[in-house]
């Protein structure tokens, strides 16, 4: 399988919805999952996932020990090529059929900068 990059622009580039005290879920009507890849070195191609669904649990106020949970559901990719996009979800790249969602879970949270974090974890895909 090809490399894609995933960008999870979720976190920081976006406005959380609080659901309680210490759990913020994903406004995704301003919040976006999207990727690039260079298609034969020549031209850089785009896409997003429309469906998805992101939740927070903060237990600090800095962030430090906070949970993040990203589910992303391979059907609702879209790169604006129809054709691509059937390709995509096909058992040459992601397997919709079989495997219908991409997983985020983070391990850390560490402050890189004002306010900036880098988030690790294990992204589950196919």
């Amino acid at each position: 399988m090809k490399k894609i990059y995933l960008s999870l622009v979720i976190l920081f580039a976006t406005v959380f919805v609080a659901t309680a005290q210490t759990t913020w879920k994903a406004d995704v009507a301003h919040s976006k999952v999207q990727f690039s890849i260079s298609h034969m070195v020549i031209s850089e191609v785009t896409g997003r996932f429309k469906d998805f669904e992101a939740t927070l649990i903060q237990t600090n106020d800095d962030l430090s020990d906070s949970k993040l949970n990203a589910t992303i559901k391979v059907n609702s990719i879209n790169t604006d090529n129809e054709k691509r996009d059937g390709h995509l979800k096909s058992a040459d790249f992601f397997d919709a059929e079989k495997f219908p969602e991409i997983t985020f879970v983070s391990k850390s949270f560490k402050q890189s900068g004002k306010d900036t974090y880098k988030i690790a974890g294990d992204l589950t895909m196919h």
